[in-house]
């Protein structure tokens, strides 16, 4: 598979609420933890978290769909605390743009912030 993982993040995370359907209905989530390698790491929450159906849930529904939308040799794991399902360390997780959103909030708060001092200065407040 081509994709960068930054890439196939963004289209998974787009894709997350139409194939989460299946596993909200049974009283689950999908959480999105990362891509690496054409891998998606995914955790279920809820009631379908720690499932003894969770493995067919990630490949029969989960995969299966994403498949379906993306790309046909697309793996999805489920990270569940067992050995076997772990994600690598240098996973990409998404975390550059959302701590980018963050600064940028932080900065603007602090603008606001800024300006309201000096509006509080000039009105003898």
């Amino acid at each position: 598979m081509q994709f960068l993982d930054e890439d196939l993040y963004e289209a998974v995370k787009n894709y997350i609420p139409k194939v989460s359907e299946y596993v909200n209905s049974h009283g689950g989530g999908i959480t999105l933890l990362g891509v690496k390698d054409g891998v998606v790491y995914i955790t279920l929450t809820g009631a379908c978290g720690g499932c003894s159906m969770s493995l067919m849930t990630t490949k029969m529904v989960v995969q299966k769909k994403l498949r379906e939308l993306l790309h046909p040799a697309l793996e999805v794991v489920n990270v569940d605390g067992t050995p076997e399902n772990i994600m690598p360390d240098d996973a990409y997780q998404g975390f550059k743009e959302e701590e980018k959103t963050q600064e940028e909030e932080k900065q603007s708060q602090e603008e606001k912030h800024g300006m309201l001092d000096n509006l509080k200065h000039i009105v003898g407040l």
